[in-house]
């Protein structure tokens, strides 16, 4: 396909997403069902489009003065695949797949600085406050940030493969160690219509040597710092991402419980537990089958429910269907989700909160409320920790206090983390 077809497909996912209000992974997966003449190349440059676009839209919006999918999609184009209104009408000539040009006068002059802070941020408006609240003067810039491509991440298996092997045989990929994960590698997000490797293809990842995993999520599950022989509990185990980290980080000893109400999230870390050499993990569905280790663990850590808007780079299109409702119903499924937990830790033992959003309501003001309701946890510092496993990084997380950190795009190059420890007093 040539960028005309590329671009008419675009706008086609696009305007089936607005109409039937439908994750953007499910649109292209129909598309590319409908139209399976389409290569991969192909797929991807149609998907890169999509993202960007769904990324900045209101920026995108604003300058064209058109929300339209056309216009969303020809501003892709010019805003961040660079061409110019001329180099764009001079590729799609005599292309009879290609849409419309539209009018790219308002693009021409209008300046984003004179856009409301919102749309130069790319954020709804009515969640700007929480920004504000959660990052002060920085606000603008978190925002900005978190409309940008993500690299993809993987961490080095331990248990398997040292990050140095794992980084030779994704050679071809672009492969390089992470800034900050201390077994994380990085693969770059890259430009325009280019697509990222299919790393799960790979010999070394069906031999377990990586798993794929965002550099921030690796963070968080560092800080934990289980230690070899601890009784761990991961009550909000999902697919088992963080599980495996700490089950490599505690070199397979001591014992670690995979813990979710969600059956269909926990279905793969069977499999992914094989194949990564893991054995000091069980896997549980049914808390009531846990009632013995009550009080025995001496981490519990909870990846609570939450909005998402730390991945806001990967998922744009949560970012327009988020409401204050779902707010609500996350604070209380966090609320609800640590009170379960804390049952399970024992005194003396380390409680550890962790999201994946960036919203102070879901993070320091959820574990600042449950260490009121809950006098015998107290919120631990997390800076040290944070000092003791990656203080020769220049890279540092937001935090207002020291008490608990903040991963963000802009300030680690991450997706969005809340970290959070507290100590239940013996």
């Amino acid at each position: 396909m040539r960028l005309g077809g590329r671009v008419a497909g675009a706008i086609e996912v696009l305007a089936d997403i607005e109409a039937r209000r439908r994750p953007v992974a499910d649109a292209l997966k129909d598309w590319g069902l409908a139209h399976r003449f389409a290569g991969s190349g192909d797929r991807a440059a149609i998907g890169n489009i999509v993202y960007d676009a769904l990324r900045m839209r209101l920026s995108h919006a604003w300058l064209m003065e058109d929300d339209s999918p056309t216009a969303l999609a020809f501003a892709v184009l010019i805003r961040q695949w660079g061409f110019t209104p001329e180099t764009l009408a001079a590729e799609l000539e005599d292309d009879k797949f290609a849409p419309v040009l539209p009018s790219f006068e308002a693009f021409a002059n209008r300046d984003l600085a004179d856009a409301p802070l919102h749309v130069q941020g790319d954020i709804p408006d009515w969640v700007q406050p929480s920004f504000e609240a959660g990052f002060g003067e920085d606000w603008l810039n978190e925002a900005k940030a978190l409309a940008g491509r993500p690299t993809l991440d993987l961490r080095a298996n331990t248990l398997k493969a040292s990050r140095d092997k794992v980084v030779k045989a994704l050679d071809r990929s672009g492969a390089a160690a992470s800034p900050i994960a201390r077994n994380g590698v990085r693969i770059a997000a890259g430009e325009g219509p280019s697509r990222l490797p299919n790393v799960t293809a790979e010999l070394s990842f069906q031999k377990g040597w990586f798993e794929v995993q965002d550099e921030g999520s690796q963070i968080v599950a560092d800080l934990v710092m289980p230690t070899d022989g601890a009784q761990v509990l991961d009550y909000c185990a999902g697919g088992g991402g963080k599980t495996l980290a700490m089950s490599a980080a505690m070199h397979n000893k001591g014992q670690i419980h995979a813990f979710d109400t969600d059956r269909k999230r926990l279905a793969p870390i069977i499999e992914r537990l094989k194949r990564a050499g893991a054995r000091n993990v069980q896997v549980h569905d049914d808390i009531r089958r846990m009632e013995s280790l009550r009080e025995k663990l001496d981490i519990v850590l909870v990846d609570a429910p939450c909005t998402g808007t730390g991945t806001w780079r990967r998922r744009p299109d949560t970012k327009w269907r988020l409401t204050q409702k779902n707010i609500e119903e996350r604070m209380e499924q966090q609320q609800e989700a640590l009170g379960e937990a804390a049952a399970f830790v024992k005194p003396g033992g380390t409680l550890v909160y962790v999201t994946c959003s960036v919203l102070p309501e879901e993070n320091d003001s959820q574990a600042k409320r449950f260490a009121q309701t809950h006098p015998d946890f107290v919120i631990e510092p997390a800076g040290p920790a944070w000092e003791t496993l990656f203080s020769g990084n220049a890279a540092r997380p937001h935090s207002r206090d020291g008490a608990t950190l903040t991963l963000t795009p802009a300030s680690t190059d991450t997706d969005g983390f809340f970290f959070c420890r507290m100590r239940r007093n013996g």
